[in-house]
């Protein structure tokens, strides 16, 4: 089995003079803190360009692709955020941007079924970073710098640290994965690494499994049973 991908620096960039421009238009709006204030220390404050009803506080990510999000009033008057997000097809079940207050910190943690390999994924464009910015995934440092576009695992423990002295900006999208993603990301990392491991059963638990499927004798179950005895 390959190992998961934690991580694709995909071979495109956006136009960092159009994409500082249309900060500059959200920049003194009003941005909401992060409702996981358990998991960080300082400032953490997000706007949503996309949400389940329409206004830009309404920062909560959601990745079950059950409800749809559409434009907040914020994305009106920002054409190149709104030409990036049109060029991505695929569904979208999260758009902010967030902020990282200079001297902030998120403390390590993990997401919740946001890895590629569980049908949903987050992708980040660094908006305005400094060479301060500590992005730690998986125990390793992610360098991602102004314009680039970045998938990042989130399955897998990460945490930033700003020690910088400007705030560290990213455009964050999640999204449902389909043929036009598995082109994107199959294109940069072999399919192989976004298949998930199937956990390894304890003995106790195969023993007990076989105990049960004996007691339905047909060739099917006959045949299960001589694979788990095998593994």
């Amino acid at each position: 089995m390959e190992e998961l991908v934690r991580s694709i620096k995909f071979p495109f960039a956006f136009n960092l003079e159009r994409l500082k421009n249309d900060l500059s238009k959200v920049i003194n709006k009003n941005w909401t803190d992060h409702y996981n204030t358990n998991d960080y220390n300082g400032k953490w404050t997000s706007i949503a360009l996309m949400s389940v009803d329409g206004k830009s506080d309404t920062i909560y990510a959601l990745n079950t692709g059950g409800e749809e999000i559409i434009y907040t009033e914020i994305l009106s008057s920002c054409d190149y955020f709104k030409e990036i997000l049109e060029g991505f097809l695929f569904e979208k079940t999260a758009v902010r941007l967030l902020q990282l207050a200079a001297g902030a910190e998120i403390k390590p943690h993990k997401d919740y079924c946001l890895g590629y390999e569980d049908g949903s994924f987050r992708l980040h464009i660094p908006l305005v970073t400094n060479s301060e910015v500590e992005f730690i995934l998986d125990g390793n440092r992610l360098v991602m710098n102004e314009g680039e576009c970045w998938y990042i695992d989130a399955n897998f423990t990460h945490s930033v640290a700003n020690r910088g002295t400007a705030d560290r900006i990213h455009l964050v999208i999640d999204g449902i994965r389909n043929e036009w993603t598995d082109a994107l990301f199959f294109k940069e990392v072999n399919q192989e690494h976004f298949i998930k491991p199937v956990p390894k059963l304890k003995e106790s638990e195969k023993l007990r499994m076989i105990e049960e499927l004996e007691r339905m004798d047909n060739p099917a179950v006959r045949e299960i049973i001589a694979n788990l005895k095998n593994t």
